[in-house]
């Protein structure tokens, strides 16, 4: 009876050193993988501070920015995949029939949810092919809007109300991307028929002159005013056109400073900004009222 509790008590302490040698080896591995992935996102940040400085185009940083975000997510993903094998092979679960296992799920899965693989397809190559970046301003089909996060999942938008769009990269089809080198502030402008078409450019050339010389847009422009000419004729206005080369994702407070400025010139100068009108006939008032159709006259 004796030397049975003594093989007893020996075999319990046997047992539980190995389950506490293996329970360390899981703490262990959990805190090697915890300071792989700060070590790596660290790094990953200094590269990126290092190399940020060396770069003189502002969309070049947005590019290295984005794939630092990227490639900090992936060493994350693989660093704990590679914690997790471990710490099942310590566990006594044999890795390659999980392997297997989740090679056979993951086509079975891949069957079932082809649209999520192509979203992770799509959102590598608008990395690898530099087509958006966060930062930019892009328009993914009919959603537009400030670039606050790009994943290999999804793109997240925020427009001009503030709302966010949430995009899959499976579903893009065309990128158009307003934020790459320079952008042109295009301007039509409507006057009336009876205006002097060639005083009416000279003006428009005199208040684009006057915003080049204006400190605050200057920095924002890359070159004068462009006058294209007549660009046709409408039912109730000749329209004219021009434009600015502005710094990218400045076209817009440009032409919206030009507009202003140039309606005041407008309104000094006497030239007619044209509104929709309707004419109508006295005789069609008349052969309305006879065929019994109510008809209201204004003053």
């Amino acid at each position: 009876m004796r030397d049975d509790l003594i093989r007893f008590l020996e075999g319990w302490s046997a047992e539980s050193g190995s389950v506490g040698l293996t329970l360390l080896r899981i703490f262990l591995i959990l805190l090697a993988a915890w300071l792989a992935v700060h070590a790596s996102g660290r790094a990953v940040r200094v590269l990126r501070t290092g190399i940020a400085p060396r770069l003189d185009d502002a969309e070049a940083v947005k590019r290295a920015e984005t794939l630092a975000r990227v490639m900090r997510y992936l060493i994350t993903v693989a660093v704990w995949l590679i914690a997790g094998m471990l710490i099942l092979s310590e566990i006594g679960v044999s890795v390659a029939p999980v392997l297997g296992a989740a090679g056979v799920a993951g086509l079975a899965v891949g069957f079932g949810a082809q649209s999520l693989v192509k979203d992770y397809f799509s959102g590598f190559f608008l990395l690898l092919e530099n087509q958006i970046r966060q930062g930019d301003v892009v328009q993914l089909g009919s959603h537009s809007g400030f670039v606050e996060n790009l994943t290999l999942r999804h793109v997240q938008l925020r427009d001009y109300d503030g709302n966010v769009h949430f995009v899959p990269n499976g579903s893009i089809v065309s990128v158009i991307n307003m934020s790459r080198g320079f952008a042109q502030a295009v301007v039509d402008v409507g006057v009336g028929y009876g205006e002097q078409v060639d005083r009416v450019m000279e003006l428009m050339v005199e208040v684009g002159e006057d915003l080049a010389a204006d400190p605050v847009y200057a920095p924002k422009l890359l070159g004068p005013f462009e006058m294209a000419g007549v660009d046709r004729l409408s039912e109730s206005s000749v329209v004219i056109r021009g434009r600015f080369r502005t710094v990218a994702l400045e076209q817009w407070s440009v032409r919206r400073e030009y507009l202003r400025r140039l309606k005041n010139a407008f309104d000094a100068h006497g030239v007619e900004i044209p509104s929709r009108q309707l004419t109508v006939h006295a005789g069609a008032v008349r052969d309305a009222a006879r065929a019994g159709f109510p008809v209201r006259l204004s003053p």
